[in-house]
């Protein structure tokens, strides 16, 4: 686990931000943003993680949770990561159509190799910096920040254009993550 992880209230909402290595673009194609999806959903449904907004973009995941099953948040992000990581690898490894293969693996490998917790490729940075969410204020600042993100790079004109964020849910359609808790006032102080 990082050392860069300060989750101090385990039962807070917490805004996280984390990228791949090198800011490599990894999630140009589909079927890697889908490990991503199923793996939040698992996350949801079977460890008690409850999403208030989340986006993914080339090369990094904004995500707003909570835990609601009593485990501490930097366990249920890390256990996250942890699987994501091999499972990516995974699949980046055994693409037929992953043109960039062997150039991707080599940059994990590189990064593996000068990080004492990682036993071949490291695939995500380890400077999460978890943000506590404590007011009603900053929860919405932060939603708007995920959901603008893509607008921001130039991939969309409005937010809930973006297909792999929460900005749909909050639009009243749904996203294709479902369960997402959308955020209302939650009975917090500004």
């Amino acid at each position: 686990m990082s050392r860069n992880y300060k989750f101090h209230n385990p039962e807070g909402l917490y805004f996280v931000s984390f990228a791949v290595v090198e800011w490599l673009d990894v999630f140009t194609r589909v079927e890697y943003k889908n490990i991503l999806l199923n793996s939040l959903s698992f996350c949801q449904k079977e460890k008690g993680m409850e999403i208030i907004a989340w986006c993914i973009m080339t090369n990094h995941v904004h995500l707003i949770f909570r835990s609601i099953n009593g485990e501490r948040p930097e366990l249920l992000l890390g256990d996250f990561k942890r699987f994501t990581s091999k499972a990516l690898v995974k699949a980046i490894s055994e693409n037929p159509r992953e043109s960039r293969k062997e150039f991707l693996l080599a940059r994990f490998s590189n990064a593996g190799e000068k990080t004492s917790n990682v036993s071949k490729y490291q695939f995500w940075r380890h400077d999460n910096k978890p943000i506590e969410l404590w007011s009603n204020k900053l929860i919405q600042e932060k939603i708007n920040y995920i959901h603008n993100n893509p607008v921001e790079a130039g991939v969309v004109y409005k937010p809930s254009d973006y297909l792999y964020s929460s900005a749909l849910d909050y639009s009243d359609e749904k996203g294709l993550l479902g369960g997402i808790v959308v955020f209302q006032n939650l009975g917090q102080s500004n």
